[in-house]
Order: C-alpha cells, then structure tokens, then sequence
C-alpha cells in the first residue's frame, strides 16, 4: 500500500523495485540531482507505478495485465488519472505542479529506455499554482532579527555565535538552506565570496557584506571549542558533525519568535534577500546569478514582492490613493 493508500499486487513490487532502482541511477550519475531532488523525483515516480499496478485502478478488469505491458501501453490518460487521484486525496495546485513535472520526467526516461511505447507526458501541463507572493521580512525586520541575534552571539557561545553567522549569511547571498549546510571551510575566500555548489551541481560565487564577514569570523574563532570537529564542514551542530537543514529550520523559527519577527522560513529569508536587493537597485541578472535561479523567471517572481510593496506604500501615504 502507497502513503496515499493504493494497494499494490505483491507480483509487482520487484518489477516495481528494479525500474525505480534504474531510475534513481539515471537522476543520480547522468542528471547530478542532489539527493533532495533524487528522492522527490523517484517517490513520485514509485506513487505512478503503484497506482498503476494497483488493485484499485485495476480492479474492473477480470485478470490483471503484467507489469511491464501496463508501462509499454502507457498512454496519457493514466497519468491523468493518476494526477485526479492526487487531486482528490486533497493535493495543492503547487502540489500537482511538482507533480506533473516530476511526472513527465520519468514518462520522457519510461519512453527513452523503451520501456513505453510513447512519452505520454508530453501532453501533460502543469496546473498554474496560486500566484502567492513569498513571504518576506521588511528591512527594519531583517536588522531587527539579525542585531538581536548578534547581541545573543555577545555571550561567546559557540551555538549562539553558530546561529548569527548561519542567518546572517543566507540574509547576506540568498543561499538555498541545503547549500548553507553544504558549506565546507575552504569554500569561504578572503575576498568575502563563498564557492556555492547549487542544483545540478552547479557551482557559482557569491559575493558576502561586512556583517556576514564579521560573523563569520566570530564563529571561526569559536568554532575550534566544539569537540569531536568534522574537519570540513563550515557549520557544524552541538556534536561537532555538518549541522542538519532540520535543525536551521527550527532554530529560525523559535529565533524569530524571541526576536519579536514575523515567522519565517529558510527559504522565506532567501526571499527577503532577494527583494531587498531588488528594492535597493540591483539588476535582475545580477539578482539571477547571486541566487543561482537557471530561469529569469523564477527570479522575476521578486519583482512582483517589490511592486506589491511599493502600491502598499502608496495607498498609505498618497492622497489620492
């Protein structure tokens, strides 16, 4: 049985097991997903094969079709179906957008491995997601989190100093929290840059402010207390090993709530960086390149967070508004 409850005939698990296994070579060694992506792409992958061998989308017929003649007549109306089934067991329209891209991907690679006779994906379209804005802190809020944080790394403890420089750092870039955690020591320059490597494993520099500087430094000299050190990891948890992308989320959380902030996430900070620098002048591209975005128009997303915040100043202080 599938998380989202399809019961599977035991016949098909291990035709089931063997193509996902291939599958998860193919994202891995030939793509260069990261493990995220890998693990995201292959769970969707194995819900569409599990719904498709199921007991429940089977059930009319009077004997069951083996395994790999259900993927050879693969045509488009399974994945529909598959994507209602989605739908109905209460997915989001962002939820079916992953969905259906996820989706495609394994139908293109179901098709090139001649597994299918055709890429039934290709007439598949992603669903338009709600166009809500990312959440964001204001500017005043931004200092207001990251001076009380630098006045918590006042006390020398290593954690605290850990914790100031971490979000002062993803503030200053815009870094992805899997590339902050990925960090090693010799990926920070003297010149105030870090070596990024981002999705796809692609790498980029990304320039650094003082503040970030400053902390950083700090969490260097400190950094050496803590027992038991991963000799490469830049930040590292209270046992000494690369600290979890888990851990950065909860700290953020209870860490904007003493600080009197709205509450964010990672990736929410991201966002905030992002829109302040679109607000403080910075060129699109420029903005494209530091955030590591391979389409212009996920960064143009930020531009509407600018123009959202700039009618919201109108309204308030113009007459006429």
């Amino acid at each position: 049985m599938t998380d989202d409850g399809a019961q599977i005939s035991g016949s098909f698990v291990h035709e089931i097991d063997e193509v996902i296994n291939k599958y998860v070579t193919y994202l891995d060694i030939r793509r260069g997903f990261s493990p995220h992506t890998v693990r995201a792409y292959s769970t969707e992958a194995t819900s569409f094969l599990t719904f498709l061998a199921s007991d429940v989308w089977k059930l009319e017929a009077k004997d069951h079709p083996k395994f790999y003649t259900l993927l050879k007549e693969l045509d488009v109306t399974d994945i529909r179906t598959w994507l209602a089934w989605k739908s109905e067991s209460g997915h989001s329209r962002a939820s079916l957008a992953r969905h259906s891209a996820s989706i495609r991907s394994f139908s293109r690679w179901l098709f090139k491995e001649g597994y299918a006779e055709v890429d039934a994906g290709l007439r598949i379209q992603s669903p338009k997601p709600a166009n809500e804005l990312p959440t964001v802190l204001s500017q005043a809020q931004a200092s207001t989190f990251l001076d009380f944080l630098a006045d918590r790394a006042s006390s020398q403890n290593p954690t605290d100093v850990r914790d100031w420089a971490v979000f002062e750092l993803i503030y200053a870039t815009g870094i992805r929290i899997s590339e902050c955690v990925g960090l090693n020591l010799n990926d920070i320059s003297d010149s105030n840059t870090i070596c990024v490597l981002g999705k796809g494993n692609k790498e980029r520099i990304v320039p650094f402010g003082q503040p970030a500087a400053q902390a950083l430094s700090r969490w260097l000299d400190v950094r050496t207390s803590l027992q038991n050190q991963d000799r490469k990891a830049l930040f590292l948890g209270e046992q000494g090993r690369r600290i979890n992308q888990r851990v950065v989320r909860d700290l953020l959380h209870r860490l904007t709530a003493q600080a009197g902030v709205p509450d964010i996430s990672p990736h929410d900070l991201r966002h905030s960086a992002a829109t302040h620098l679109l607000d403080g002048g910075s060129d699109l591209r420029v903005v494209q390149e530091i955030l590591g975005h391979s389409s212009l128009g996920t960064t143009q997303r930020y531009t509407h967070v600018s123009t959202e915040r700039l009618r919201e100043a109108f309204g308030l202080a113009h007459p006429r508004a």
